[in-house]
């Protein structure tokens, strides 16, 4: 009965990181177009304040004892690596296109898989390693051995992809600490902190679609980052970080229907085999609970 229940829970993590992956692009995609028209610090002052109302609100009006963390340090540096990241991402999608940003970033199930073992104690098979390099391949696939991809800017999502690993791994600590609605309230609080500060120096004001963008990205980032945390929560990191590759199908939607930008062969490759060590590392979860429970 345990067995079936721990299927049952790394499934739902890896479903609720497949959802998270959805609207983390959509999110990258939202602040494209802003960046567009507004500064960069005003976007992501958008982010994050947006997300601190919404759930300071709820927090406030439902259960306000769960604004108290037992691990406040974690939280904050928590919070502050997501501020990280948040601005590296932001200024790689002004100057790399959107593809092969997110292709990039595809790095961060490796980092978190490979930090998962000194940070977390996780135990990561080789079959399992497999399936992640599998995915890392795919992401080198897209973004080619040449093409500009390589421009000192690439630094910018190779370092959005080191914070957000290790902003993921800290979100795997927080697991028994916290509830989830706790971490959650705590997410943007140094973003919003920190750019409420620059904000005066790098305002614009909005016109009615752009308020409306703001207001969704915002949004969006409350709720990409709850299903975050309830996937990490649902099942070890080393299990669902793989699925972060999902976010190159989504990615390659966007680049194609909303920037217009070319769906290269190389992109539908290296989607096909993120894809496909995706589906590996699901069946070799399967097969290993179905093995442990067997009498």
């Amino acid at each position: 009965m345990e067995r079936a229940a721990e299927r049952a829970s790394r499934r739902a993590g890896i479903l609720w990181m497949m959802l998270t992956t959805l609207l983390f692009v959509t999110q990258d995609a939202t602040i494209r177009v802003l960046t567009k028209s507004y500064p960069v610090m005003e976007v992501a002052w958008a982010r994050f304040a947006v997300h601190m109302l919404l759930v300071g609100v709820v927090v406030a009006w439902r259960s306000p004892h769960l604004m108290v963390s037992h691990r406040l340090p974690l939280q904050l540096v928590r919070s502050c690596l997501l501020l990280a990241t948040t601005l590296l991402a932001i200024l790689a999608l002004r100057a790399i296109p959107f593809a092969e940003v997110q292709a990039i970033a595809a790095a961060v199930p490796v980092l978190v898989t490979a930090l998962s073992v000194p940070l977390l104690g996780e135990t990561v098979g080789w079959r399992r390693w497999a399936g992640v390099l599998g995915g890392l391949t795919g992401a080198l696939i897209i973004v080619g051995p040449v093409g500009g991809a390589f421009h000192w800017a690439v630094l910018l999502p190779l370092g959005a992809a080191l914070s957000n690993a290790l902003y993921q791994i800290a979100t795997r600590k927080l697991k028994g600490a916290d509830s989830p609605t706790t971490t959650i309230f705590y997410t943007g609080m140094a973003g919003t902190l920190v750019c409420t500060l620059v904000l005066p120096f790098n305002w614009v004001t909005p016109d009615l679609t752009g308020a409306a963008l703001m207001l969704l990205l915002g949004t969006l980032g409350g709720i990409s980052h709850f299903c975050l945390i309830r996937a990490y929560s649902a099942a070890p990191a080393s299990t669902v970080a793989p699925f972060g590759y999902t976010t190159l199908v989504w990615a390659a939607l966007y680049a194609l229907m909303l920037f217009g930008e070319d769906l290269r062969l190389s992109t539908m490759a290296g989607t096909a085999v993120i894809v496909a060590s995706g589906v590996y590392i699901f069946y070799r979860e399967q097969t290993r609970g179905s093995a442990k429970s067997a009498p």
